[in-house]
C-alpha cells in the first residue's frame, strides 16, 4: 500500500477510535485535581472587567488557550478542522493542525489541513513528526508543512510511546536533537516542540532549549492516552498487550509543568494533557504556563451537525469559567494569576 494511502487509513482510523472508545489514560492523572486556586470573598474587581487577553506569536488572543493539534489528511478531518479554524477566528484563539505528514508526502491531502480562509487573524500552528527528520523528511520538508497552511509556527512532535506501540510505528529517534537544531536554526518561523501525551521532562526542556527551541508544550500524562488509542488499532493480542501495558504511562501534566518552568523561566509554556475545563486552564496559569491547550473536548464539539456553532459554545465556556475562576481569586489579569500560590488538596 502507498505510504499516503495507509497514512490516511490511519488518521481515519484515529478519529474513529477517538470518537468511539476510551481511550482515557488509566491509572494517572493530570494532577489538577491535587490542587484548590484560593478562594476570596472579597475580590475588589468587577467581573466585567477580568482580563484575559494575551499575546502569542506576535499576535493578540483572547484567552491563553490553544486549540491542540488533532487531526487532518483524511476527507472527515477537513470538516473538522475547518469547523476548528472558523470557531478560533471567532473567538480569537490559536490553533494548530494535526501532523502534516500525510500531505508532505501526498500533496492532493493538502486542503484538509488549509484553513486560512476562515481563519485569517489567529495565530496558526503547523506539525510534523519530529521523528520524520530520521526517516527523510529534513528543513525543505518543514518548510513546506508551514507553506502549505500558512502557519505562524511550527509544532515538531515527540511520540516515542505512540511509535513504539503502533503497528506501522517509526521508531528511531536516535540524533534528533541535533536535527531539531538545524530546524530551528534554518526555519524562518519559530519551531513549538510538543509531546502527545506523556509529559516533557526538565531534562529534556533543557536539552530542547539549548537546541533553539523557545515554545514547549509539555501535552502531560492524564487526559488522552496514544498508546490506548493503538491498542485499538492492533490486530493481534500481543500487540493489544503492550500497548495496554503503557495506560499509565508519562508524567502528570501538573508535574511537567512545574519541573518545565523550574527549569526554564523564560520558555514559552504551554500545558496540555487532560485540560478539560476554565478552571483547569487557571490551575495550569497559576503553575506556570504561559497558555494551556485541548484538543478532545473541542474535537467532539466539531462533530455536532452544528459544526463551528458548537466549538464556539464549548470554548466559550472554557473562557468563562477562567474569568470566574480569576475573579474568584481576585485576579484582575493573567499577571496576578500567574503570581498566585495554590494550595494542595
Amino acid at each position: 500500500m502507498p505510504e499516503s494511502n495507509q497514512t490516511e487509513g490511519r488518521k481515519l482510523d484515529h478519529i474513529r477510535i477517538v470518537l468511539a472508545e476510551d481511550v482515557d489514560a488509566k491509572g494517572v492523572a493530570t494532577g489538577f485535581a491535587a490542587y484548590r486556586l484560593p478562594h476570596t470573598s472579597l475580590p475588589e474587581l468587577d467581573l466585567a472587567e477580568v482580563h484575559t487577553r494575551t499575546t502569542f506569536l506576535g499576535k493578540s488572543i483572547s484567552a491563553p488557550l490553544l486549540i491542540s493539534s488533532m487531526t487532518g489528511g483524511a476527507g472527515e478531518a477537513q470538516r473538522i478542522n475547518l469547523a476548528l479554524a472558523e470557531a478560533a477566528e471567532a473567538l480569537g484563539l490559536p490553533m494548530g493542525v494535526g501532523s502534516q505528514r500525510a500531505a508532505v508526502v501526498d500533496g492532493r491531502l493538502a486542503a484538509t489541513y488549509q484553513v486560512r480562509r476562515v481563519a485569517p487573524h489567529i495565530p496558526l500552528l503547523a506539525n510534523l513528526g519530529a521523528v520524520q527528520l530520521n526517516y527523510s523528511f529534513g528543513v525543505e520538508h518543514c518548510r513546506r508543512a508551514v507553506e502549505m497552511i500558512e502557519a505562524d509556527a511550527l509544532i515538531l512532535h515527540l511520540n516515542p510511546l505512540q511509535e513504539a506501540v503502533q503497528p506501522e510505528g517509526n521508531t528511531n529517534f536516535k540524533g534528533l536533537l541535533r536535527k531539531i537544531e538545524q530546524v530551528c536554526r534554518e526555519l524562518e518561523v519559530p519551531v513549538v516542540v510538543k509531546e502527545v501525551g506523556n509529559g516533557i521532562s526538565a531534562a529534556d526542556a533543557y536539552e530542547l532549549y539549548q537546541c533553539g527551541v523557545r515554545i514547549i508544550d509539555v501535552a502531560g500524562a492524564g487526559g488522552t492516552s496514544w498508546s490506548e488509542v493503538e491498542r485499538f488499532r492492533q490486530p493481534h493480542a500481543q500487540g493489544r498487550r503492550v500497548a495496554g501495558a503503557f495506560a499509565d504511562w508519562g508524567i502528570p501534566t501538573t508535574e511537567a509543568i512545574a519541573q518545565v518552568r523550574a527549569a526554564l523561566p523564560y520558555v514559552t509554556l504551554i500545558a496540555s494533557g487532560g485540560v478539560r475545563s476554565g478552571v483547569d486552564v487557571a490551575k495550569a496559569i497559576a503553575l506556570g504556563a504561559d497558555l494551556a491547550g485541548t484538543a478532545k473536548p473541542a474535537l467532539f464539539s466539531s462533530i455536532d451537525e452544528r459544526g463551528a456553532e458548537a466549538v464556539v459554545e464549548g470554548l466559550t465556556a472554557f473562557i468563562s469559567e477562567l474569568r470566574v475562576a480569576m475573579f474568584c481569586t481576585g485576579c484582575a489579569d493573567l499577571a496576578a494569576l500567574r503570581a498566585l500560590s495554590l494550595l494542595r488538596c
